[in-house]
């Protein structure tokens, strides 16, 4: 594969995400995306068939990046600054890959392909990561305190909270954009789910990082 090749194919994800992010993903079709970049839509089909193959390539960045920030350390004991890191994580994927989480159950309606790999990503390695967090907490007696049987309910609700929060502001104040804050918000629901978990020890640190998320 040549090196212009590679650029070009880079670019138009790249771009695209930006538009999709900017305008929401409906609006745009590959001739929005073609103009933008200065290409011709014969150049931009070269590399994808259609949008949904553009989108489905973005999905698979946003499972990298989920998963190589997130991954449960091995070569060394986990920290509350491991917390702080996920909080981070969650706050930076929201933001940099919102457009997903505008209407997710209609943009995977219209791309089986990135469906099948989304329900694969949430159902096993998203679910391993997380409950593998919360688990070496536990044993660590580090931060969190919860049962075994607490675990599955509170990821569970942890990302019914990240998936769904743009469409809960989109619909709670529908005249406002969605911004950065929109995101800050969402983690601070996060927060609310772990706050009764927080051991009493380290309910001072916590309320240091719940502070770098307030208004």
């Amino acid at each position: 594969m040549s090196k212009t090749r590679i650029k070009t194919y880079d670019r138009i994800i790249l771009e695209s995400l930006k538009l999709f992010n900017e305008q929401g993903e409906r609006s745009i079709t590959t001739n929005h995306i073609a103009a933008h970049l200065g290409i011709s839509p014969g150049n931009l089909y070269y590399h994808f068939r259609n949008k949904e193959e553009i989108v489905y390539q973005i999905f698979l960045q946003y499972r990298d990046f989920i998963n190589e920030r997130l991954t449960v350390p091995l070569d060394r004991r986990m920290t509350v600054d491991d917390l702080v890191n996920y909080l981070d994580t969650a706050f930076l994927a929201m933001w940099q890959f919102r457009f997903m989480f505008y209407d997710l159950p209609g943009l995977l309606a219209r791309n089986p392909q990135m469906q099948s790999d989304y329900h694969q990503f949430v159902h096993s390695e998203l679910k391993d990561i997380l409950a593998g967090h919360f688990r070496e907490f536990i044993k660590l007696g580090l931060f969190l305190k919860m049962d075994e049987a607490d675990i599955e309910p509170i990821t569970l609700n942890i990302w019914l909270v990240v998936k769904f929060w743009f469409a809960f502001e989109q619909t709670a104040w529908p005249d406002a954009p969605i911004t950065e804050e929109s995101s800050r918000r969402g983690v601070r629901q996060v927060l609310s789910l772990l706050k009764p978990y927080v051991q009493d020890d380290f309910m001072p640190v916590f309320e240091q990082l719940a502070a770098r998320y307030a208004d």
